[in-house]
């Protein structure tokens, strides 16, 4: 049985199957890029998708409204998403060494989808606009990372800083029940429908605030990438090597926060993708140096995500899945399988 590598920065050279699995990655997500703009409700030839985009005008004047206020902010965030998720979960999951951790594992979904509750309540309106809820979920985001990096500097146990997550996702979502159960039966639909997450309410004037969020926050996870290799060491190791484990976890949780909580903020709470994306580029590259997993997961997240959200609006179809069913549908068989084949690519 293969075992996963680490690479030891400039040490030892990269496998020769690396660049090759970068590059099919790369294609495979410009593929799925084509394939979001030309197919839905209403196809589109590609040509006429090029064509929309260099700014000419198409043979049919509606697909130019379609392309570029519909399909292509939803694939643009789409891309933004399923990467913020997928590297935030990378790092959760080697911050507590534990297979099974996620972006929501800290409590950032739990705080998002708070802060929702209590404006459904609150202000009595079943039909809140896009930007009233992504203000919401950003400010119940932002307040339970802040939360968390204030717990993160009194713990010193990861395990325990993990068990306080979790405990309290558990006490919010039990708020978030008591809230409900006293809102009307639209308020509760409202609610509902943030947390099936969707890409298809991203306007473009919110990727312009989504976007370099994003990336400040990918941009920080890469500047810890020697930070998380040391950590796979344990914390003792660590530190004898010269580590500040405790500044490191708080720049983990910070860059973890700020991607999930962007993410959620905007496109609700989509899970699954932060959880089973490491798990695939792991057992892909097989090696756990994040130079390598931090980029890959980049791609294959994005990819995943468009994915999901096409077979969400299946092409020709009227009717929309909620995403979070779908991106568990398809990642749940997956991790699955590759505990069942590999066991040794958890920590």
């Amino acid at each position: 049985m293969t075992k996963l590598r680490t690479i030891a920065p400039f040490s030892e050279p990269m496998d020769r199957k690396t660049p090759w699995l970068f590059g099919v990655l790369a294609i495979l997500l410009a593929i799925a890029v084509a394939g979001r703009l030309t197919l839905g409700s209403v196809e589109i030839p590609f040509s006429q998708v090029v064509t929309i985009l260099l700014g000419n005008e198409p043979t049919q004047t509606p697909w130019r409204d379609i392309i570029l206020q519909f399909r292509l902010p939803r694939a643009i965030a789409a891309i933004l998403a399923g990467a913020a998720l997928s590297v935030s979960g990378l790092q959760v999951q080697t911050l507590f060494r534990n297979p099974l951790a996620g972006p929501s594992i800290l409590g950032i979904n739990a705080g998002a989808s708070l802060a929702v509750a209590l404006v459904v309540l609150v202000t009595g309106s079943s039909k809140l606009p896009n930007l009233g809820i992504a203000m919401a979920a950003g400010i119940g985001a932002g307040l339970a990372a802040s939360l968390l990096l204030l717990i993160s500097q009194q713990l010193q146990s990861q395990l325990a800083l993990l068990v306080f997550g979790l405990m309290f996702g558990y006490m919010t979502t039990a708020f978030v029940t008591i809230f409900l159960h006293f809102s009307s039966i639209e308020q509760t639909q409202s609610y509902l429908v943030w947390t099936f997450g969707s890409f298809a309410g991203v306007t473009w004037s919110q990727i312009r605030v989504l976007l370099p969020l994003v990336l400040l926050g990918l941009i920080l996870s890469s500047l810890l990438c020697g930070s998380l290799n040391l950590l796979l060491l344990g914390d003792e190791q660590a530190r004898n090597l010269g580590l500040s484990v405790r500044a490191i976890r708080i720049g983990i949780i910070l860059s973890s926060s700020l991607l999930a909580g962007t993410v959620t903020a905007f496109c609700g709470p989509v899970a699954f993708l932060g959880v089973a994306v490491p798990h695939l580029c792991r057992s892909l590259f097989k090696s756990v140096e994040h130079r390598l997993l931090i980029p890959a997961t980049i791609l294959l997240g994005a990819l995943l995500a468009l994915f999901a959200d096409a077979i969400a609006q299946f092409p020709g179809q009227d009717t929309v899945l909620p995403l979070n069913a779908v991106t568990a549908l398809l990642g749940a068989p997956v991790v699955t399988w590759l505990v069942w084949k590999r066991q040794h690519f958890f920590y």
